[in-house]
């Protein structure tokens, strides 16, 4: 989760609160609303380093194995 997530979410805990102190039932499912939505793009922004994180490893087995293709080849010159 990025730091504008957790803000995000902080800040619609808050306006929760707010509606909830206040009794504005409308508020209060804004702030729901608002948590929900920050939880989301947090949850998304893991799987996205994830897949990332998934495609560097590729790159570099991939590489490695370019590398010993070529080397092997080159011996065989």
């Amino acid at each position: 989760m990025s730091l504008r997530d957790k803000f995000d979410e902080a800040a619609g805990k808050a306006k929760e609160a707010t509606g909830h102190a206040t009794g504005d039932k409308g508020l209060r499912r804004e702030g729901k609303a608002d948590q929900t939505e920050a939880k989301a793009k947090g949850k998304l922004h893991d799987v996205a380093e994830g897949a990332k994180e998934g495609l560097d490893e590729v790159k570099t087995t991939l590489g490695g194995l370019a590398d010993k293709a070529k080397n092997a080849v080159d011996r065989n010159k």
